[in-house]
């Protein structure tokens, strides 16, 4: 299916509630944090992984696709990202997706990435939102991108869509965004690394009728 205008105007988005200082009730515990670690020159909160279900986790998993080596591919009805590796396995993360209205799927590239990306909320999001800052410098802790964004892009168009982190931790596995994939920030970090400019990114329909998600091999952390 391709993307249609409106999805592409309000996809490059994250959560305006974050921005806004609205969280879900119970959400901003300081349970979901801890310590602080510092990259490239910014500090920022750790994710606390003992309070996250272990099936978010970064891990090795089982997973059979014609897709080659290298390919990120998002299953965005189970919230996993998988990144291909070798003899049918997959690093798997777990991720937020686009919440209904806002969901999309199908190909693009990886053809930009940033360290500590600024935010710049488009238009149609800050007619929606008045009270949004006009732009958030990146390492902000008010930056809802965190450390990392890698771009998505379709025969040289940017789509408007990123893979990022998230301020909002307790989002992954849920259906909360604009349509980017939201990762925890230590994950963001790592994917990061493991995705040259180029990278081939499938995005799945979020159908119920999809086979469930493959079975953990191993865990990575």
């Amino acid at each position: 299916m391709e993307l249609n205008r409106r999805e592409l105007l309000i996809g490059a988005t994250a959560s305006a509630a974050t921005i806004a200082g609205l969280v879900p009730a119970g959400a901003a515990k300081t349970s979901w944090f801890t310590g602080t670690a510092v990259d490239n020159g910014v500090t920022f909160k750790t994710t606390n992984f003992a309070a996250v279900d272990k099936k978010w986790h970064k891990q090795v998993v089982k997973y059979k696709s014609s897709e080659p080596a290298g390919t990120v591919v998002v299953d965005t009805r189970h919230h996993f990202l998988y990144l291909i590796i070798e003899n049918q396995t997959a690093i798997r993360y777990g991720v937020g997706v686009g919440r209904e209205g806002f969901q999309w799927f199908g190909r693009a590239n990886v053809d930009r990435k940033a360290l500590w990306p600024k935010w710049t909320p488009p238009p149609e999001m800050i007619e929606r939102h008045p009270e949004l800052p006009a732009f958030v410098d990146g390492g902000s802790p008010k930056n809802p991108l965190g450390p990392r964004a890698m771009y998505l892009f379709r025969d040289g168009a940017d789509l408007g869509y990123r893979f990022h982190g998230t301020l909002e931790p307790w989002s992954i596995g849920t259906d909360a965004s604009s349509g980017c994939i939201r990762m925890f920030n230590e994950h963001a970090i790592d994917l990061y690394q493991r995705c040259p400019i180029g990278t081939a990114v499938q995005v799945l329909p979020h159908i119920a009728d999809r086979a469930p998600a493959p079975q953990v091999d191993a865990q990575n952390g």
